[in-house]
């Protein structure tokens, strides 16, 4: 027979032909016993043999009431045989039997007429231990029952991964009635559901036999078609007792409100997280742009896929805020994260750049009210509104921006700026919960970054003092050269007091000084040109180095118990020489042509400020080409070394009298200088010169 001539199944397919044999009548055991009109056997089936333990030779010819029945039972046996071989209709029930071995069995009969081709009837026996038929139907009982009764949804799919059953849980679940699912795939019943993924499964489940257990699945089923759920699944190869494969069952469970709970219970873990990390890493500095740098990496990618900070640029400047219905928001930005790549962050301001967003923008609404500004989908339209200009908003729209939020950054009572941020990648569009931690990372981060700014006025401030109280530029002196730098503290350290002065003075002669205020900022500028003053205004008496200091030791013992320290010196080019005073300063070294740079041996003293102790002038000879070096303790001092060890070092990069002085100032500071020194460099270098 071709395929083509195949009988057809029930449902329209080809047959498949011979299949193998299911495994339920070897458990039933069947046996099967052919008797003639007058009950003597003339069948007997091996399943006899085991049932009632006669061999076919012992059964055969055998009258069957006689041979299995006891004899209190005959005449009921008799009467029942009769009935079914008069009226041809059945009979079916349990029977005590006799075993060969003389025991006893309930056994489970269904007896039926038979009828052959040339008239003669017969009867025809099926029995089966009746233990084993309650078992089974006690078995199958309590699985139905299960089955139905259970709330979690169960369903048989063939190997062709179709329905075969489910049970009402199942139903409701997927909310097609059973009878539609019989006969159909997945996809055909639950058309809202990606089942991909769940059918790729069940074919490794039908292929391996390994079982999948619990595993996730979420999506919507005609059930309810708008909402998400989600479900916990697990499937399992089904085999008949020869180990024939019948197909896969499949159990389900509605987990979508503890899966939801755990999401709730893991973003509230995470926001706790955020908060922690916010807490450790924001404010570790009083600069400020590297405070808006920790916020912004904070919220990336935690919170978002790009983040901004921005302040108003009248905030930057120390002036009022506040923001007319109207008026235009100038912001300047801080910083952006991540630093480069996509077009969301080259559609944003980079940092340092001033903007201005007029009063329709809605980080403009954000930082005028104070209040946060939510898009959870962003439209279109939206873009114009988002992004500083058309080509800023085209930018957006490509990178696929579709979530917006921005938070004030408020500190004091004041609007500072606002965190900006923006989704691109992750698709879960902002929501009150995400609103409620930008607060909280905005509201820690806004007291940092208001402390950086106050800070970072205050110490411009004192910069701009500082700078101002110094010269500029050495005046020029027919006797000597001379080189200087100044430089300030590290960014998040303060201004210190640190000053130099070249002092012309009568006869040629010419003043040299360096000197250090103890404290920082302002206050500490202030005293600083309190003493550069008074200093420039002794020298003009000519008096002797420690005469002079004497001096300046009581003009500071009367500035607010200042201390400060202090090196001053007169060169004579005449005389060949300088004389020098020290009040509690480093000494000045000092550079010869065919000679070892040394260190002056001078009286410490005591610093200004003290009082009460007297000053030493030391005279030491200075020749043309030979230089004197002076400078302040930020030049030398370290944490993690010993001072003779950079004095030492000093020296030895002091071996090149011919080296140009302005080369000898950036050599020295480049080496012994670190960017994070947390003190002021005021550096002076004279070299004598051959008077003309």
């Amino acid at each position: 027979m071709s395929a083509a001539e195949a009988p057809a199944t029930e449902n329209g397919g080809p047959a498949r032909g011979p299949v193998p044999p299911g495994g339920l009548l070897d458990v039933l055991g069947v046996a099967s016993v052919v008797l003639d009109t007058d009950g003597r056997i003339v069948l007997w089936s091996p399943q006899a043999e085991e049932l009632f333990g006669y061999t076919a030779e012992e059964a055969l010819g055998q009258y069957a009431a006689r041979l299995m029945v006891h004899e209190e039972h005959s005449r009921l046996v008799g009467r029942l045989f009769a009935d079914v071989m008069r009226t041809g209709q059945s009979w079916a029930g349990g029977f005590p039997v006799r075993h060969k071995d003389g025991s006893t069995r309930l056994v489970e009969f269904r007896n039926m007429r038979l009828l052959d081709d040339r008239g003669d009837v017969y009867a025809l026996g099926l029995a089966a231990d009746q233990s084993t038929v309650r078992r089974l139907e006690q078995d199958v009982a309590l699985s139905e029952r299960m089955v139905k009764q259970s709330p979690i949804g169960y369903g048989v799919l063939d190997t062709e991964l179709r329905f075969v059953s489910v049970n009402p849980a199942l139903e409701r679940i997927n909310g097609v009635p059973a009878a539609e699912h019989v006969g159909r795939t997945l996809r055909e019943v639950v058309p809202l559901l990606n089942v991909g993924d769940l059918e790729a499964a069940a074919r490794r489940v039908l292929e391996t036999g390994v079982p999948l257990i619990d595993d996730t699945l979420v999506g919507r089923t005609p059930a309810d078609p708008d909402e998400d759920h989600t479900w916990s699944h697990s499937l399992y190869r089904l085999e008949d007792t020869l180990g024939h494969v019948l197909g896969v069952a499949v159990s389900l469970v509605d987990i979508t409100e503890q899966h939801r709970a755990s999401v709730e219970a893991e973003t509230a873990r995470r926001r706790l997280a955020v908060i922690a990390d916010a807490s450790a890493r924001i404010g570790t500095t009083l600069e400020l742009e590297r405070t808006a740098c920790e916020l912004a990496e904070v919220a990336v990618p935690e919170l978002a896929d790009v983040a901004a900070v921005d302040l108003l640029d009248a905030v930057v400047e120390g002036r009022p805020s506040a923001l007319g219905p109207s008026e235009s928001a100038v912001i300047r930005a801080l910083a952006v994260r991540p630093a480069e790549g996509s077009d969301a962050v080259r559609a944003a301001d980079p940092p340092g750049q001033i903007a201005r967003y007029g009063p329709d923008r809605l980080v403009t609404e954000c930082v005028r009210t104070g209040e946060a500004v939510l898009v959870p989908r962003v439209k279109d339209a939206d873009l114009p509104l988002i992004a500083r200009s058309a080509e800023a908003a085209v930018l957006l729209g490509r990178a696929g921006l579709h979530s917006y939020l921005a938070v004030p950054l408020i500190a004091r009572g004041e609007v500072l700026g606002a965190l900006d941020l923006k989704r691109t990648r992750n698709p879960a569009p902002f929501d009150e919960d995400d609103v409620l931690l930008a607060r909280e990372l905005a509201a820690r981060a806004a007291v940092q970054i208001d402390n950086a700014r106050w800070y970072q006025n205050a110490r411009n401030t004192a910069l701009t003092l500082q700078r101002s109280l110094l010269p500029s530029h050495p005046p020029v002196t027919t006797a000597l050269e001379v080189a200087s730098r100044y430089q300030p503290a590290g960014a998040t350290s303060e201004v210190g007091g640190d000053w130099f002065d070249v002092i012309p003075l009568e006869g040629g002669k010419t003043a040299l000084v360096v000197g250090d205020v103890m404290g920082s900022g302002v206050s500490a500028a202030a005293t600083m040109g309190r003493l550069r003053t008074a200093t420039t205004t002794l020298a003009a008496l000519d008096l002797d180095p420690a005469r002079l200091l004497e001096h300046l030791d009581k003009t500071t013992s009367a500035l607010d118990h200042s201390i400060a320290t202090c090196v001053y010196a007169v060169h004579d080019p005449h005389l060949r020489q300088c004389r020098i005073a020290n009040a509690g300063h480093l000494p000045p070294a000092r550079v010869r042509p065919g000679s070892p740079p040394e260190l002056l041996d001078l009286p410490t003293g005591v610093p200004l400020g003290v009082g009460g102790v007297g000053f030493s002038t030391v005279t030491v000879g200075f020749e043309p080409g030979d230089e004197l070096v002076f400078y302040t303790d930020g030049l030398v001092e370290t944490r993690s070394h010993s001072l003779d060890e950079r004095l030492a070092l000093l020296l030895s990069l002091l071996d090149d009298p011919a080296r140009p002085l302005e080369e000898t100032c950036d050599h020295l500071l480049r080496t012994l200088r670190h960017p994070d020194n947390h003190d002021d460099v005021a550096l002076l270098i004279a070299r004598a010169q051959e008077l003309g």
